[in-house]
């Protein structure tokens, strides 16, 4: 287990944030990445934010980086990962940008239900609560490795 740390290199934020983005190029520039993880997120254009949202996997997807796999579980229900990838496209189509979700264990049934629950929101309302679930999954990563 880590506490947040004080520096982290490119390589390693990347890891955490499922890929190499803008936000991840200016975290690595500061002393607090993790912990200035918000500010930074408040200072990207919306683009820059869409960027770290879309290289996170899809939930349920068959393709998922080994930590996302871990973190997803194993639950392979075909009637929910059908109901998911539906449900994902809805979201993506509607907002413009990949759910995210802080799964925190949680099973994809669980998952489902907040699906449905976040496709009510306004897409601004979705933008801030989709990129704070990014840093809280960047800040659960940290701590459980």
């Amino acid at each position: 287990m880590h506490d947040l740390p004080r520096q982290l290199t490119i390589e390693e934020l990347a890891e955490l944030f499922e890929g190499r983005t803008r936000l991840v190029e200016k975290l690595a520039e500061r002393e607090d990445p993790l912990g200035s993880a918000r500010e930074v997120i408040g200072q990207l254009s919306e683009r820059d934010k869409l960027e770290a949202l879309n290289a996170h996997p899809a939930i349920g997807a068959a393709r998922l980086s080994p930590r996302s796999a871990a973190e997803q579980g194993g639950d392979s229900d075909p009637v929910i990962l059908t109901e998911l990838a539906y449900l994902n496209q809805v979201y993506e189509e509607k907002f413009g940008f990949r759910f995210v979700v802080f799964v925190n264990r949680r099973s994809k049934a669980e998952i489902l239900g907040v699906l449905r629950e976040r496709l009510e929101r306004t897409r601004e309302e979705e933008l801030d609560a989709a990129v704070e679930e990014l840093v809280a999954i960047a800040e659960d990563r940290w701590r459980r490795s």
